[in-house]
Order: C-alpha cells, then sequence, then structure tokens
C-alpha cells in the first residue's frame, strides 16, 4: 500500500477529487495548508500599506491506495492539478506497513 500526499492549490480539489475518483479511489483526506516553495509568496496592498505573504494557501490531499494503483494515481493527481503555472505543488509517496478499518476490523487492503 502506498499513501499519496499531494499539495496542490485550492481551486483544482474538484478536477483532482474527479480523477481521482475516476480510479476507483473511495476516500480520501484535505487539510487546508500554508506554505511556500519556489513561489516565495506575494505582495499585498491592505489599508495602503504593502506587506509581504509569505505562506501561501494550499490544499493537502491525502490518500492511500494499493501498490499496483499508485503510479496512476500519481499521474491522475499530476495532470488534474497541473495549471502550467509556478506554485501547482507536490507529490509525495509514501510506503504504508499497515492499515485497520475500525469498524470492522478489516486489515490492510481490505480496509481501503
Amino acid at each position: 500500500m502506498k499513501l499519496i500526499m499531494a499539495i496542490i492549490k485550492p481551486f483544482k480539489l474538484d478536477e483532482v477529487r474527479e480523477a481521482l475518483t475516476g480510479l476507483g479511489v473511495q476516500g480520501l483526506t484535505v487539510t487546508e495548508v500554508k506554505g511556500y516553495g519556489r513561489q516565495k509568496g506575494h505582495t499585498e496592498i491592505y489599508r495602503g500599506a504593502e506587506y509581504a505573504v509569505s505562506f501561501l494557501p494550499k490544499l493537502k490531499i491525502e490518500v492511500v491506495v494499493e501498490s499496483a494503483g499508485a503510479e496512476r494515481a500519481v499521474e491522475a493527481i499530476a495532470s488534474a492539478a497541473k495549471s502550467g503555472q509556478i506554485g501547482d505543488g507536490k507529490i509525495f509517496v509514501v510506503n504504508i506497513e499497515q492499515a485497520v478499518r475500525i469498524r470492522t476490523g478489516e486489515m490492510d487492503n481490505e480496509a481501503l
């Protein structure tokens, strides 16, 4: 099993969710996060004063998939989240040793 964590622009969430649903992914977790990379933030003007916004709003999507489907899930996220502009985000893939569905006690792939 693989945990796929993707940091994306907020307005791309629906496209990414639809792409994952098309692959048969049944659930995902979304968290509102802030961060910066090469984008380095930007400046805004508030009440006539200019200030720097260092951390930009992003969404972190976490989904666990069977190892065999991880590459397709990564490709689906990448294509759905891509705008071609700086700050599109990153995708990380991590091995998962065990998963347990609390309600039923199902383990590993059956728990997904």
